[in-house]
């Protein structure tokens, strides 16, 4: 019964948060986050990051993203691939390029200042997506280029990630594993285009209860299934299946059964838990990096995107829209982390400081996001 306790507090703290936070005019997902800090072992040690609460998480992370691709527009998409793309690399290379000589500055070795970097090159676009579902603005022309930015990000992340394993000797078919992920992303276009819409054309016919949303969520699982088989983030292969599935006649009918599984149980599992492993063990050693390395994830992140806008036409507002949401890290980051964790690349002490980092540039990311809305509104007397 204990872990239906744990639930029933992530709940119930989940709902007040979001409460609060309409009422005092902040993103949601701000104080679903928050939530994880209170109820957590940094200070009421209400709930743990169990084996279960984790596979919980990742079902809502997974229900996240193919929502998000269920909504996405994918005209727009296409349209903006080049920005998107561009936003992606400068992404990358960027806080990889920042974090290598600035943690070497610090007196790290190579391979430790390598680490950092991949760990900040990553972007959480599960944060993204849910500020931009809350402010209507997913189906935006800067909400394709974040959707198309971030993938893009976590599949180049992805790739990084690969290469600094392999390096270490933990990989020795590292180039079966590149074709593999290739061959997946071939596959992940033809299912867009073809194959999904061709399955539902063939499945119209047969009529039983939620039909439609079953066969949705088979698919979804399937395409997070693969996408992790090939060593790829899970929500990829779900974006894609939700962006298949987008084009079909029944996209209105899976949408409204998925987000009712999905936002009522497992999401908000999702955002509590990625401030669990939050701990201040050592913190104060380390107060002043945590600052500093704070401000080059958000900066890294969002000066390069903001540009690359600018130098795509995209005014000011929207720039800095496009740069806030790539700020975020969230679980890919933490992922990272906790790989070089059991690596042991970094001590525990580290570790813990990269959690508050990553955390608090998911924390600060929709601030920067409704700023950027706020910015946009036309003048009114």
């Amino acid at each position: 019964m204990h872990l239906i306790f744990e639930i029933t507090v992530i709940l119930f703290s989940s709902m007040l948060a979001i409460l609060v936070s309409k009422r005092i005019g902040i993103p949601a997902v701000v104080g679903q986050l928050l939530v994880g800090i209170i109820v957590g072992p940094t200070l009421l040690n209400l709930v743990h990051q169990s084996q279960i609460i984790h596979f919980l998480s990742e079902i809502g992370v997974i229900l996240l993203m193919f929502l998000a691709g269920l909504e996405a527009n994918l005209t727009l998409l296409k349209k903006y691939l080049k920005p998107s793309l561009l936003v992606a690399i400068t992404g990358v290379v960027f806080p990889l390029v920042i974090f290598y000589f600035t943690t070497k500055a610090t007196g790290y070795s190579t391979q430790t200042a390598l680490f950092y970097g991949i760990v900040f090159a990553a972007t959480s676009v599960s944060i993204t997506v849910e500020v931009l579902q809350e402010y209507h603005k997913l189906k935006t022309r800067t909400g394709a280029v974040i959707l198309g930015a971030a993938v893009a990000d976590d599949i180049l992340a992805v790739l990084l990630l690969s290469f600094f394993v392999s390096s270490r000797g933990a990989s020795p078919h590292l180039i079966m594993q590149l074709v593999a992920q290739l061959l997946f992303l071939v596959f992940l276009l033809l299912a867009v285009k073809y194959f999904i819409p061709m399955l539902y054309r063939l499945v119209d016919k047969l009529r039983f209860f939620e039909m439609e949303s079953y066969l949705a969520l088979l698919i979804c699982f399937a395409f997070a299934l693969m996408a992790d088989a090939v060593g790829m983030s899970a929500v990829i292969g779900s974006f894609f299946a939700g962006l298949a599935i987008g084009q079909t006649k029944q996209v209105m009918v899976i949408e409204e059964a998925i987000s009712h599984l999905g936002y009522s149980f497992f999401i908000p599992i999702f955002f509590t838990s990625i401030a669990l492993p939050l701990r201040f063990d050592g913190v104060l050693g380390h107060i002043w990096i945590i600052i500093l390395f704070t401000i080059l994830a958000v900066l890294s992140k969002l000066l390069p995107a903001y540009f690359v806008g600018r130098g795509f036409k995209f005014n000011h507002s929207d720039s800095l829209t496009i740069g806030g949401g790539m700020v975020s890290r969230g679980e890919m980051a933490l992922i990272i982390v906790q790989i070089g964790l059991t690596a042991k690349i970094i001590s525990n002490a580290v570790y813990s400081s990269l959690v508050i980092v990553v955390i608090l540039s998911t924390i600060i990311a929709p601030f920067i996001l409704k700023f950027s809305f706020e910015e946009g509104k036309p003048f009114k007397k």
